[in-house]
């Protein structure tokens, strides 16, 4: 689940390997892409974690993070 923490949504996605984990990084970039909002985020081995504010709102959540948010749960696919 998101978690508000520091004006940033955050959550840790865990996959079996790394090449799920980039499987996944590979698809959220797409959509924020598309989205013109990009993601905070780190790749160690088989965990993602990942940072959601809007720079332009002054590092706050906002509309557009809880969209996004939402985006990238729909392709959370846990092994």
């Amino acid at each position: 689940m998101w978690q508000e923490k520091n004006n940033h949504l955050f959550r840790a996605f865990r996959f079996s390997d790394f090449k799920e984990a980039f499987a996944f990084m590979t698809k959220v970039a797409l959509v924020a892409e598309k989205m013109d909002h990009h993601p905070t985020w780190t790749n160690t081995y088989n965990q993602v974690e990942i940072s959601l504010s809007t720079h332009s709102a002054g590092n706050t959540v906002t509309e557009k993070d809880h969209a996004l948010a939402k985006a990238i749960d729909q392709l959370y696919e846990p092994s």
